[in-house]
């Protein structure tokens, strides 16, 4: 365990993610009761990923999320309160109820409002540390997305325009191993998607996403070297979703409750 670990930082990411498990538990059943609008894309058991990799950064720092932002959200900062507004369309929410459950985010700690659209957010980050860059701030930028979005075009010019401009961002892949129902491995040859790094040039790394600690690890050397003008790192955090796809995935079991 290294020095930086105190006691104190431990136990903040542990309530960190304590907060995020029982507040997705709690809008899973307000949902299923009908108290809620719209739906849910949750994120049960990647609370390791978000925490760690977010839990040093500032609120001048910035984040890109998916779909299943709310672990994202909370863990950089987004207020608790705001969040369960957004859940009910209400105008104090953080997106004065006009994002909903799949674009949560608040500008005031560097969250930009989640696009539910696959790889949607990965140019979005680009874009954000290229300005940090032109700015000549020493800002970074964690840009999250899952296994799927790997695939996308998105993806690939992205990674490929960070990199020939040795951009401030972490690229942060979520592996939770499916694309909505599709396994991972039907739809890439390659056994770790961090090895994709090796084409654009920036440095791949494969993490156990579900250590805390392992992920804070890697958080703090990737974001020291974008801090430094170093250019981008490709973080695979192997992680897994122990819920469905969404509400309305036809679950045989419910593992988390």
């Amino acid at each position: 365990m290294k020095g930086n670990l105190t006691r104190e930082k431990i136990l903040g990411m542990y309530e960190r993610m304590y907060l995020i498990r029982k507040y997705e538990e709690r809008i899973y059943f307000l949902f299923l009761e009908g108290a809620m609008p719209g739906t849910i894309h949750q994120s049960h058991g990647q609370e390791a990923c978000a925490v760690g990799m977010l839990y040093d950064l500032s609120n001048d720092d910035f984040m890109t999320s998916t779909h299943r932002p709310a672990g994202h959200s909370l863990a950089k900062g987004v207020s608790l309160n705001s969040m369960m507004a957004e859940m009910f369309a209400k105008t104090t929410g953080c997106c004065h109820g006009k994002g909903g459950a799949m674009h949560t985010g608040d500008m005031d700690v560097g969250a930009f409002p989640a696009i539910a659209i696959v790889g949607g957010g990965i140019p979005v980050a680009v874009g954000e540390a290229l300005s940090c860059k032109m700015r000549k701030t020493d800002n970074v930028v964690v840009c999250f997305f899952g296994d799927g979005a790997t695939n996308e075009g998105a993806f690939h010019e992205s990674l490929n325009a960070a990199a020939i401009w040795d951009l401030p961002v972490v690229f942060v892949c979520e592996n939770n191993l499916y694309g909505a129902s599709t396994p991972i491995k039907l739809t890439c040859k390659l056994e770790n998607i961090a090895d994709r790094a090796a084409a654009y040039g920036i440095p791949g790394e494969v993490v156990d996403g579900n250590d805390v600690f392992a992920v804070n690890d890697a958080a703090e050397r990737s974001i020291l070297r974008a801090r430094r003008g170093e250019g981008p790192t490709l973080l695979e955090l192997k992680t897994y979703r122990i819920g469905g796809h969404s509400r309305n995935d036809a679950e045989s079991r419910l593992s988390f409750c």
